[in-house]
């Protein structure tokens, strides 16, 4: 039985007027609610909100508690979520206090309940007043470069690393300062009397398409002893076992076998087929307690072998080397409880529409939800999942070690049956940003420090990433692999131990283009065993940026644009980087639609340049594709979920089925072909030019054939040949892969660079071939780059941000966004207009 609690109210413990609060939230947003502080999105009023972390904040929530209740023997009163130092009272009967964001708290309440007018009081205190003091008594600062004390009034404080609490909460590079304090998650009492099943994993031992083996292990909280039968379930199958249970905490493991099953497949190669397993138990004739749980049968494998160029490292599914394709993932909001079960899919299906297979959780902000990893266990999307350690170092006292250890070791038993985790990774790049055995490598946090500091901190690194979470995942999910630190090459103890550009083993975060403006040309260099980080921001779009500000506010270096801009060579790198690669905009709304342009083009060059070399390399997660707030950043789709022109390339860059078009020699173009389904390839490479009117110049067939799962040069031509006599500024390559009537992939070619192009002004009609289906067909008189379709309809559209060249038409559908309980489903686009690229250039 189950009573969830969310009648509540809070105030600042200093305050005497009690408001209405919402649970699950925090401060912040019951602040918003209640019209004490202006939208901190908005404009620079994030600096007018940093006041609210000082304080210490209450809440108190009243309560009946029934006789059905009061009756059972056991009334438990759970928190979810408690974010993060709060001390709780029942009845004026203090209950328990709190520590750490990332776990779940409970206590028996049963003895200190009343029938009427039950008390239940919450004090969080100030996560700054509760952490000054460990940064006094260490003695010396740890390196936390994201956290942003100085904004929060703290000067050089820097206290974020001492809290278990969300990191990017203290700002990062993308993101905002709003250190929260509330009850994040659910609140409930739970009652029960005989039997409860407090944990259900059904491990497996051995999984192939003939046979899985399984063994379900099943923690039972009993109040007796009791004699009875376990009855496991399963679609058509059942499978029972007699047990006696003893007073207290009961583990039972039983083995079984489901012959041929269905095996659980990423997005791409199969159905993610799902299991619900049912675990009763059944005393007397009555059933006493049950729990279900849903998982889909897989192996999934990190292989990391040595070969001639070093090391592979790469995610084998059901015996299937698989690239991955995919993103790092951010926390969809500044105030993680605002974040729906809509926005989830919307991220999720976007993702999936757009041809990845993983997203990694990234280690600043939180372990997801319950229902993300349940959207993408239905998607077939894999979760690389970080553990909540990013970009700092670390305290290693007794009382921290113990509460991470419970932390890892909840969270791990809390996503265990999610056949999507596929990696459980230590942290966010701390083992190269210290990289303690390489004077010359790192960030230069070490040479802060005299040696005795030094070798304190990597003692507390080394206990937390090399021995307590390896333990926890080895013995709670241990046919998952567990990675120290993104990016690493190996556990060697030496100076090749810590990840580099050039790597040959381990993954790689390549961040020479954008933060060492490096030309987008390296992309096709810089190519390791697995792309783990890279990116390029742009802004959102236009209609977004109005949501945080005013006209007056447009302009690059406007205060409302630098708040929203939290990289601090961010707008300037846009900038230097548009002069070299693309034409002048006309003014600043040009200025963002340009920006989306660049941030495409990079991702494209990047995405590309990984897949071709596949199989040496095997994966390539971009930096990232959501926002907590509006803002410029890396995000391929703003916080509104708008997809910018960088989700379209990415969607046309990660097909199952790729042409790419290599022009990076500087005689001929090498096209090549990328295939991630399991099939053979027999098709048709059809190569044609065209001047900027349309004309044919020049074509090409060649039949063609691709092994599965690979990449294949299929054809070289030269450059000089295929423009002719014509002027290289004139000339349009387009490679289109054919099999049969249906064209897989089409890719373009520009014998100039952007900047340098002839960009006529386009008349481009778009015909309504189906109104009610959303499809539209779209013609240019002159070649037209970067045609971009916007509506007032929120959704997407199957293509978008395209070149069109004369008489070739394109056809599009749009789908509007969360209709009919549908993340997307085919709709009209409501005033529709389309411009290109020579609309928003001087």
């Amino acid at each position: 039985m189950k009573l969830i609690l969310n009648n509540w109210k809070f105030k600042a413990c200093d305050d005497t007027e009690w408001l209405p609060a919402t649970v699950p939230g925090c401060v912040h947003t019951d602040l918003l609610d209640n019209g004490i502080i202006a939208d901190p999105f908005n404009g620079t009023n994030e600096q007018n909100v940093q006041w609210i972390d000082k304080k210490d904040w209450e809440y108190v929530a009243l309560f009946d508690a029934d006789e059905a209740l009061l009756n059972h023997r056991h009334v438990e009163l759970i928190f979810e979520g408690l974010d993060t130092y709060a001390d709780v009272t029942l009845n004026g009967k203090a209950v328990l206090s709190a520590d750490n964001m990332f776990r779940t708290w409970s206590v028996d309440v049963h003895n200190l309940l009343h029938p009427r007018n039950n008390q239940l009081h919450i004090t969080f205190r100030s996560p700054i007043a509760e952490d000054l003091p460990k940064l006094e008594a260490l003695g010396y600062a740890l390196p936390a470069p994201n956290d942003q004390s100085e904004g929060g009034g703290l000067a050089d404080k820097k206290v974020s690393i001492f809290a278990r609490k969300a990191p990017y909460h203290y700002g990062w590079d993308w993101g905002p300062r709003f250190v929260t304090s509330g009850i994040w998650r659910e609140t409930r009492l739970e009652a029960w009397s005989e039997v409860k099943i407090t944990d259900l994993y059904m491990e497996q031992k051995e999984v192939t398409p003939q046979l899985a083996k399984l063994t379900a292990v099943i923690e039972v909280e009993s109040a007796q002893a009791y004699s009875g039968l376990i009855k496991l379930s399963t679609k058509s199958l059942e499978w029972e076992l007699n047990v006696d249970l003893t007073p207290g905490t009961n583990h039972i493991n039983h083995e079984f076998e489901i012959t041929n099953p269905d095996l659980w497949w990423s997005r791409g190669l199969g159905e993610p087929h799902l299991y619900e397993f049912k675990v009763e138990f059944n005393h007397a004739g009555n059933s006493l307690a049950e729990r279900t749980v849903r998982t889909g049968l897989r192996t999934i494998n990190l292989i990391r072998k040595k070969d001639e160029k070093g090391s592979s490292f790469y995610f084998e599914l059901n015996g299937i080397p698989v690239f991955a394709k995919g993103a790092n993932h951010i926390p969809n909001d500044s105030f993680a409880s605002r974040v729906t079960k809509e926005r989830y899919e919307h991220e999720i299906a976007s993702a999936a529409i757009s041809n990845m297979n993983m997203l990694r959780v990234w280690g600043g902000g939180i372990y997801e939800q319950d229902v993300f990893y349940e959207l993408c266990d239905e998607y077939g999307i894999l979760v690389w999942q970080d553990f909540m350690f990013a970009c700092s170092m670390y305290p290693g006292d007794e009382a921290f070690l113990h509460n991470v250890q419970i932390e890892a070791e909840e969270n791990i038993k809390r996503l265990r049956n999610h056949p999507s985790i596929a990696l459980w990774c230590g942290n966010n790049e701390m083992d190269s940003a210290w990289a303690h055995f390489d004077e010359h490598a790192g960030w230069g946090w070490k040479q802060s420090y005299n040696e005795q500091q030094r070798e304190q901190i990597w003692s507390d690194y080394e206990a937390i990433f090399h021995q307590l979470l390896p333990e926890a995942v080895g013995k709670l999910h241990h046919n998952v692999a567990y990675w120290p630190s993104s990016p690493l090459q190996a556990l060697t103890e030496n100076k090749d131990q810590h990840s580099h550009a050039l790597s040959s083993t381990g993954d790689i975060h390549y961040w020479g283009v954008w933060h060492a403006a490096e030309l987008f040309e390296n992309y096709n260099a810089k190519v390791g065993r697995f792309m783990s980080e890279y990116g390029f921001q742009s802004f959102p779009e236009e209609k977004s940026v109005y949501t945080y500000a005013e006209p007056s506010d447009m302009e690059l270096e406007s205060a409302v644009m630098l708040c929203h801009q939290r990289n601090n060579d961010g707008n300037r790198l846009i900038k230097q980087y548009m002069d070299m690669y693309l034409p002048e905009p006309k003014d600043f709304s040009s200025f963002l639609y340009m920006s989306q342009i660049l941030q495409a083009e990079a991702m494209k060059t990047a995405i590309e340049a990984h897949r071709r070399n596949k199989p040496y390399c095997m994966g390539s997660l971009y930096w990232q594709i959501n926002d907590c707030w509006p803002v410029a950043s890396w995000a391929s789709m703003d916080y509104f979920g708008r997809w910018k022109a960088a989700q379209y390339y990415i969607k046309n860059s990660m097909r199952d089925i790729m042409v790419s078009i290599d022009g990076s020699s500087t005689e001929n173009l090498d096209i090549h072909v990328v295939s991630d389904v399991l099939t053979p390839l027999d098709g048709k490479l059809v190569i044609e030019s065209f001047d900027l009117g349309g004309q044919l110049l020049k074509t090409l067939e060649q039949q063609i054939s691709v092994e599965p799962n690979s990449a294949t040069l299929v054809k070289s031509v030269n450059k000089a040949e295929w423009i002719g006599t014509s002027d290289n500024q004139e000339v349009v390559l387009r490679a289109t892969l054919e099999q049969g009537d249906q064209v897989l992939d089409r890719k373009m070619y520009f014998f100039t660079a952007t900047q340098e192009s002839k960009l006529p002004v386009a008349k481009i009609t778009c015909r309504t071939y189906d109104e009610a289906a959303g499809i539209y067909t779209l013609e240019s008189d002159v070649l037209a780059r970067g045609v971009w379709l916007s509506t007032q309809t929120e959704g997407l559209f199957s293509d978008n941000f395209f070149d069109l060249i004369p008489g070739q038409p394109v056809t599009v559908q749009f789908q509007a966004r969360g209709k009919e309980g549908k993340p997307f489903s085919p709709s009209a686009a409501e005033n529709l207009t389309v411009r290109s690229m020579a609309d928003f250039i001087k």
